[in-house]
């Protein structure tokens, strides 16, 4: 699947991140997590600063409409992807699905052969087992929603 034409999208790590960026970041996950999806949680929570983030924005607009992070390492051969939001507007458009590939596909040319976690909501399951995500966890409370844990690869 490819992007849409009156989208953009890219890599950055956390200091080649503008000003507008971090904002426009941290206001759609605040907008999503936090109050549609009332879970009161730390957002800010140390870990941007080591993140690789990939960001999706209307061409036109400039408007960001989906994100993620990923992590590599600490330990060898690993990769986690987190964080992964969408605008209410944006769902069903298929961006989950490009965001998820350019997540696996960066951490398989960054740490080739790593095993690739989530922390997934569970309602989500399905749509992590298509991206080749297996479960590795029973259904758990994480701020007040069921998550189970999912890997992919090795």
């Amino acid at each position: 699947m490819k992007l849409p034409d009156n989208m953009t999208a890219g890599w950055a790590t956390f200091d080649d991140l503008t000003p507008r960026d971090v904002h426009d970041l941290l206001q759609l996950r605040q907008a999503i997590f936090i109050l549609e999806q009332t879970s009161l949680y730390a957002d800010i929570d140390g870990k941007d600063p080591h993140a690789r983030h990939y960001l999706i924005r209307h061409r036109d607009s400039g408007a960001l409409t989906g994100a993620i992070r990923l992590f590599t390492g600490p330990e060898k051969g690993e990769a986690r992807i987190g964080r992964v939001v969408i605008a209410r507007e944006a769902r069903g458009s298929g961006l989950g699905r490009i965001m998820m590939q350019a997540g696996i596909d960066k951490a398989e040319a960054l740490v080739p052969g790593c095993r690739i976690h989530v922390t997934a909501q569970a309602h989500l399951e399905k749509f992590y087992n298509s991206l080749g995500f297996i479960t590795v966890s029973k259904v758990y409370l994480e701020d007040g929603i069921p998550h189970i844990d999912m890997m992919r690869g090795a």
